[in-house]
C-alpha cells in the first residue's frame, strides 16, 4: 500500500519539477517573463507601450502570410485554436533569439529587440508555430528529452522556410549537395542551443537520431513549402481534404 501511495506523490513531485525547469528556461531566454510571473503581456495588452512596430508587423503576418494561414487552420482544426491577446507577446529578449515557444504558458514570445522586418517577422511566427502545432498534436517533453526539442526543431527549420534559397542567399551558404537538408540539420542544432545549456556534441547528436523520420514529417503543410506559392497551394490542399473529411 505504502509504495501504490508513494507512486502517484512521487509523479506530482515529477510534474513540479518539470514546470519550475520551463519556467527557468523560459525566463533565462525570455527575461521579461521573470517580472511578470511566467506569463507574457499578450498582444492587447501592450498596445499602448513601445513596441507598436512588434504589433503591426505581427498582425500583418497573421492576415497575409500562407504559411501561417496554414498552421493557424490546423491548429483550430486539432482542437488548439489560436487567440491573438493570448497566444502571443511582443517583448525583449537575451541574445541574439528572434522568438520562441514557452510551453509552460503555451505562448508564442517574439523578440522585439531583434526581429528586424516584415521577413524576418513571418518567418519567426512560423517557426514557433510549427512548435505549438507540435505542442497541441503530440505530448512533446520539451525540457525532459532534447531529442523531442530538436525534432521540433527539425520540423520547423524544413517547414517555415527558414532554408529557402533566398535565405540560405543572403546567409552566403548555397551550391552544397543536399543543401536543404544541411540547412535544416544546422540551424536545428543553432536553436536548440539557443535555449538549452548543453554542448554541441549533445545537441548533434540528438538532431541525428531523429533527423531522417522528423524531416519526412511534413504535417500539416504535407510538402516542404520552399517559397510562398508551394505554402499557398498546401494551403488550398488542406482547406480542400478538410471539406472532405467533414462530408464523410
Amino acid at each position: 500500500m505504502a509504495g501504490a501511495a508513494g507512486a502517484p506523490q512521487q509523479q506530482q513531485q515529477q510534474q513540479q519539477q518539470q514546470q519550475q525547469q520551463q519556467q527557468r528556461v523560459a525566463c533565462q531566454v525570455f527575461p521579461e517573463r521573470r517580472a511578470q510571473g511566467g506569463s507574457g503581456q499578450g498582444l492587447l495588452s501592450s498596445v499602448f507601450s513601445n513596441d507598436q512596430g512588434c504589433q503591426r508587423l505581427l498582425l500583418k503576418t497573421l492576415e497575409t502570410n500562407p504559411y501561417v494561414k496554414l498552421l493557424l487552420d490546423a491548429m483550430k482544426h486539432s482542437g488548439c485554436a489560436v487567440n491573438k491577446e493570448r497566444h502571443f507577446s511582443c517583448e525583449d529578449c537575451n541574445g541574439n533569439v528572434s522568438g520562441g515557444f514557452d510551453a509552460s504558458t503555451s505562448q508564442i514570445v517574439l523578440c522585439q529587440n531583434n526581429i528586424r522586418n516584415q521577413a524576418h517577422m513571418n518567418r519567426v511566427v512560423t517557426h514557433e508555430l510549427v512548435h505549438a502545432f507540435d505542442h497541441c498534436r503530440a505530448h512533446v517533453n520539451w525540457f525532459t528529452d532534447v531529442r523531442h526539442l530538436a525534432c521540433s526543431e527539425v520540423r520547423a527549420a524544413n517547414l517555415s522556410g527558414d532554408c529557402s534559397l533566398v535565405n540560405e542567399i543572403f546567409r552566403l551558404h548555397f551550391g552544397l549537395k543536399r543543401h536543404h537538408q544541411t540547412c535544416v540539420r544546422d540551424r536545428a542544432i543553432l536553436s536548440i542551443l539557443a535555449v538549452r545549456n548543453i554542448s554541441k556534441e549533445v545537441a548533434q547528436k540528438a538532431v541525428d537520431e531523429v533527423f531522417e523520420s522528423c524531416f519526412n514529417d511534413q504535417e500539416p503543410f504535407g510538402r516542404i513549402p520552399h517559397n510562398k506559392t508551394y505554402a499557398r497551394y498546401a494551403h488550398r490542399d488542406f482547406q480542400n481534404r478538410d471539406r472532405y473529411y467533414s462530408n464523410i
